[in-house]
């Protein structure tokens, strides 16, 4: 396998756009990702397209990134749907990079979009629901206590969001192992909210203080509406190249690892995914936890970060809120995570948010991060999951990126 290098990024603002589909932000994704990469779509060999639900959504299925770049230039190359929940487009990127490091092209473009918002919000959360074993998706509810007072797995007690209500029995049992709190939570997306406001391209902008956090609405307890990643829309794209491609490009990212697993039916202790998935990354790049200067991290919910924290070796389990009192992962400290304001506060366009994370590791390995910028900046890490079995996450990425 031989090395490969992102030659250019480019990403949407995230938001809410009721009168923008699919087409329109993947295009404006992909010509900044070009322009920035000092290339056309005619450099462009081959495309893998990341979208989870506009087959829920919109009715689009089959040919989704056809349509999506039907205007762009690039049709008539290979262009390749994936589709993996959360994961999908980190999926894309990871089959970018394999055709490039396998010499089987020199430059892959891998881009996520979707459309998540609907004017029929209760649309929106089942299309996410789908992201389980729905065959067992009776069985994942029961196990999901209702809310203070009420009874366990009565579902009228659940939220409506199936994917907060299982992260919510996540982070329940997090505390009950860690004695991790609610205000450790908000503590996360306090401090996600602060990077979020330095992000111009952030679903939200506004710092919130752990108070509000803490008394925000009740989504399914322990977690409150500010810390769960919010429905929105959006896309972001990722040129990937060869040593000789990159050498024409002025300022190229190198691939240091990609790896992408399912998850396990019961896996072991320390055998989850994202345990996996990490130390295979470490393992390809010959790089530590302690070598890394920057992390965008897949925080859906606020617990994620501390339970991730330490699953990717951040800090020794049980810590990930000691971590978090540190400042160890605030801009300014060690090793920042969600600069970009993370899936909490940057927003989670379900599609697009692998391919997101990568565009924020690169402009901060480039120095372009402007006010969330970390100092020196050379080692990035993203972690992106998607989906879940019952007991691990349905699939796991690991990217890390380098000088």
């Amino acid at each position: 396998m031989r090395d490969v290098y992102i030659a250019g990024v480019g990403m949407t603002e995230f938001g809410k756009f009721p009168d923008r589909g699919v087409r329109s932000h993947a295009e404006h994704a992909c010509a900044d990702a070009l322009t920035d990469a000092s290339m056309t779509a005619g450099d462009v060999e081959t495309v893998f397209f990341g979208n989870s639900v506009s087959g829920v959504i919109t009715g689009q299925e089959m040919i989704r990134g056809q349509v999506a770049l039907r205007n762009t230039g690039l049709l008539g190359v290979p262009i390749f749907n994936v589709e993996s929940a959360c994961a999908s487009g980190s999926s894309a990127f990871h089959l970018a990079w394999s055709q490039v490091a396998s010499g089987a092209v020199d430059v892959a473009l891998a881009i996520g979009a979707e459309k998540l918002t609907h004017q029929d919000k209760t649309k929106s959360f089942a299309a996410i629901g789908t992201a389980v074993d729905l065959e067992m998706a009776d069985e994942l509810r029961m196990r999901f206590p209702g809310k203070p007072g009420q009874r366990h797995g009565d579902a009228s007690t659940l939220s409506n969001s199936f994917f907060m209500d299982l992260y919510a029995g996540i982070a329940r049992d997090y505390m009950g192992r860690s004695g991790a709190t609610a205000i450790d939570f908000a503590k996360v997306a306090a401090k996600n909210s602060a990077h979020g406001a330095l992000n111009p391209k952030a679903q939200y902008r506004i710092p919130r203080t752990v108070e509000e956090i803490l008394d925000s609405r009740v989504v399914a307890s322990p977690l409150t509406l500010l810390m769960c990643s919010p429905i929105g829309d959006g896309s972001a794209a990722v040129v990937l190249c060869s040593e000789e491609y990159a050498t024409r490009t002025s300022d190229p990212v190198r691939v240091r690892a990609s790896v992408f697993l399912s998850g396990q039916n019961a896996p072991e202790p320390g055998q989850g995914a994202v345990e996996r998935a990490a130390h295979r990354a470490y393992e390809i790049a010959g790089l530590g936890p302690e070598d890394l200067d920057v992390v965008e991290m897949h925080d859906a919910a606020a617990p994620a970060e501390l339970i991730v924290s330490e699953e990717i070796g951040l800090c020794a389990p049980g810590d990930g809120a000691k971590l978090l009192d540190s400042g160890a992962t605030t801009l300014g400290g060690r090793v920042p995570i969600n600069p970009s304001g993370g899936l909490l506060s940057k927003g989670h366009p379900i599609g697009a948010t692998g391919c997101a994370q990568l565009v924020e590791l690169v402009e901060q390995i480039r120095g372009r991060a402007g006010n969330r910028q970390v100092p020196n900046a050379r080692v990035g890490l993203a972690e992106n999951a998607g989906g879940y079995l019952g007991n691990d996450f349905a699939s796991v990425a690991m990217t890390i990126l380098s000088k």
